[in-house]
């Protein structure tokens, strides 16, 4: 098979490698479609790399078709159409996959639609519910609205009968959170989130935050007590001052979390968890997957430029396969 890979001066290159194996509680997958996460810029600079047993390829999600089925797996068929959250491997032309990771692809939907879903779906389904136990009637401020877990998420709030407010960089990013359900959007270029959220409300009951140091004072001052603070990001960097006290005075719960480290165990609890609770409501369309650009896998460095450059609304999809063929 192809796939993706980075030489040593961080290039990138479309080449024949190895194919992956099946182990007994795996399924192959021939891949589809996949999409650009922005974990796939720190690897293809060696700053995340795979966990042990991962694929040593980018690519954190994919839809595509079951190719072989492994001697333990029941429950799925050769020439299924699947889409799973993966640890690595996705930015190539075949995969294997935990069987229990596996979510059924709808007959009538495309790949690309699929593989639009997985990490940011599930990264902020995770981050909400389970690590943040956000409930019905609060209030939830998600830094990075418009980002693919950042759309996501306010669907996902929305849907849970939560208030939602949203930051983002572009007047045509705060239309975009406006319109899948934030009551509030911030342009953080133009606006100090914290006054804003201030004038609007008493304050949020949960952040999720991309940010880090640059956001740490303000989200624990807008944090009411017993508030959650989720870190999923530090693109303002690690190290911040904290005012310890307000985290003592409210009682403050201050999380970190990553996805994809987390054992198979763990993610298949989390896809099963995530299945029962929103996938009808994606099913019916009720929650949509935002995609920005479709571009062919050969293109790949000018869609983790696009996300570099916060030029995206939504998801990077990657086509692999075009009717039945892989790209050339």
């Amino acid at each position: 098979m192809r796939a993706i890979v980075v030489d040593s001066s961080h290039q990138l290159s479309w080449q024949e490698v190895e194919d992956p194996t099946c182990a007994p509680h795996q399924v192959l997958v021939d891949i589809h479609a996949s999409a650009v996460n922005r974990a796939d810029l720190l690897q293809r600079v060696g700053q995340y790399p795979p966990p042990p047993g991962a694929p040593p390829y980018m690519g954190l999600e994919m839809a595509g078709t079951i190719c072989q089925i492994g001697k333990n797996v029941c429950g799925w068929q050769v020439g299924d159409r699947v889409l799973a959250l993966l640890s690595g491997g996705g930015y190539a032309e075949r995969v294997a996959v935990p069987a229990d990771h596996l979510i059924a692809l709808p007959k009538e939907w495309d790949f690309t639609r699929g593989a639009a879903i997985p990490e940011v779906f599930l990264t902020a389904f995770v981050n909400l519910f389970s690590e943040a136990q956000l409930q019905a009637g609060e209030t939830v401020l998600i830094h990075g609205g418009a980002s693919g877990v950042g759309t996501a998420a306010i669907q996902l709030a929305r849907e849970a009968g939560c208030r939602v407010i949203a930051t983002a960089g572009t007047s045509a990013k705060i239309e975009r959170c406006r319109a899948l359900g934030a009551e509030l959007a911030i342009n953080y270029r133009t606006d100090d989130f914290a006054e804003a959220v201030q004038a609007h409300c008493e304050g949020v009951d949960v952040v999720l935050d991309i940010s880090a140091a640059d956001y740490l004072e303000r989200n624990v001052c807008l944090l009411k007590r017993g508030g959650r603070l989720v870190f999923i990001a530090l693109l303002s960097g690690p190290r911040a001052t904290l005012d310890i006290g307000q985290v003592l005075g409210k009682r403050l719960h201050l999380i970190g979390s990553t996805l994809r480290g987390r054992s198979n165990a763990e993610k298949a609890s989390i896809t099963r968890a995530f299945s029962e609770r929103f996938w009808p409501l994606i099913l019916s369309g009720a929650i949509v997957p935002v995609i920005d650009t479709i571009l062919p896998i050969e293109r790949v460095d000018e869609a983790q430029q696009m996300l570099a450059e916060n030029r995206t609304i939504g998801k990077v999809v990657l086509t692999v396969r075009t009717e039945g063929k892989t790209h050339e």
